[in-house]
């Protein structure tokens, strides 16, 4: 059966996958961004080389993906002029390396995806067939500043490392018997993401760094306490960017402010205790970030009802923080998603999936930091394996 596999093509991962909703990179903000995430059941959007508005004929190239972590860390690292970083175009958003998303044809094997996404890329383009979009679908499209649909009428879905894993997992017979081997005997528990760690009592200016580290490895901050010993680290939280893709602009302020021990609090829960809103606002006017302190003042101010509140409604500074479209979403909460070295490789499979990370962090029977578990790790494994 594992024989077997190597005759699937990316086509079979495809199935039952939307279309992608797309922005502009020559004239779509930032601005744009923050409202299309907003309005979309998907926490991330693909942002491409042509322009929806207009007839292109040009081919259309995707340059990256963009979620709400992109723009917190944005904003958070504006320190100054906040509120015209928002008429930025969106391309300030991407990564700086092109690679992490990739087009492929239909063609393309399940083993060559596999050695793609090892070799880096993050997310692999897929042309699919769909139907001429009709003029209302695309009145509707330009109000939303995204489109499914290319100039040329094509329209493409995309494969995540998640995607390829859910399927390996379906097929975890044919790979008998990985399945019941520990992580530590595959020897996959990698040490070297704990760069990413931070002290629990870690400067701000240090999280939004370590943040921005995991959005490009599409990994998480692990916040650690070494309790007065440096030969050990114990795993308090995390502080992940799929927990910022469920936040609104708003917690740019928070990032931009509070420590990693803070901040975890801040981003837990569906809104943030009023306390931690007071105290980002007494830091962000002691630091001088007067922008992003508008920027809360602003979006307080929308968010609140015409009429007042009473004391049983949620006042403005307590409606910062979730975005507007929490509902449609899983918020993740700074528990994090942890592994014993022991831990089998289909336990720790089944665990990232179900808690949509894409990662699980490694501890030892007395809460020590050991490593992590990648996705991309568990594919090694499955890629020598076929």
């Amino acid at each position: 059966m594992a024989l077997s596999l190597l005759s699937y093509d990316v086509t079979d991962l495809c199935l039952g996958k939307p279309p992608l909703r797309c922005l502009s990179a020559s004239s779509s903000s930032v601005s744009d961004a923050i409202a299309a995430l907003k309005s979309s059941d998907d926490p991330f959007l693909s942002v491409w080389n042509c322009n929806h508005d207009h007839d292109d004929v040009a081919e259309c190239e995707c340059l990256g993906k963009i979620s709400m972590a992109d723009v917190i860390c944005h904003l958070s690292k504006d320190e100054v002029h906040t509120l015209s970083a928002l008429n930025s175009p969106v391309s300030v958003l991407l990564p700086p390396t092109r690679s992490l998303v990739l087009h492929v044809q239909p063609s393309c094997s399940l083993v060559e995806a596999i050695d793609l996404i090892i070799q880096g890329a993050h997310n692999l383009i897929v042309p699919i067939q769909t139907k001429t979009t009709t003029k209302k679908r695309q009145q509707n499209d330009n109000v939303s500043h995204t489109t499914t649909t290319h100039s040329n009428g094509q329209r493409f879905c995309w494969i995540t490392q998640e995607d390829i894993v859910r399927f390996l997992l379906g097929c975890i017979a044919a790979f008998s018997p990985l399945p019941s081997m520990s992580i530590s005997d595959l020897g996959i528990i990698n040490s070297s993401h704990a760069i990413l760690a931070v002290d629990y009592n870690s400067s701000a200016s240090a999280v939004v760094s370590a943040i921005s580290r995991a959005l490009a490895d599409q990994t998480s901050v692990a916040v650690v306490d070494n309790e007065g010993d440096d030969s050990l680290m114990y795993l308090i939280g995390e502080i992940s960017p799929m927990t910022l893709t469920c936040c609104d602009e708003t917690a740019a302020a928070a990032v931009a402010t509070l420590s990693a021990g803070y901040l975890m609090e801040y981003l837990d829960g569906v809104n943030p205790p009023e306390s931690l809103v007071q105290e980002v606002r007494d830091r962000l006017e002691s630091k001088g970030l007067m922008g992003l302190l508008s920027l809360l003042d602003i979006l307080s101010l929308s968010s609140s009802p015409t009429s007042g509140y009473s004391s049983d409604e949620e006042s403005p500074a307590r409606s910062l923080g979730r975005s507007m479209s929490i509902s449609t979403r899983m918020a993740r909460k700074a528990e994090a998603v942890v592994c014993n070295p022991k831990s089998s490789l289909m336990a720790v499979m089944i665990q990232a999936i179900t808690h949509r990370t894409n990662y699980t962090w490694v501890i030892d029977k007395d809460g020590c930091f050991v490593g992590m578990v990648t996705f991309v790790d568990i594919l090694k494994v499955f890629r020598k394996f076929l």
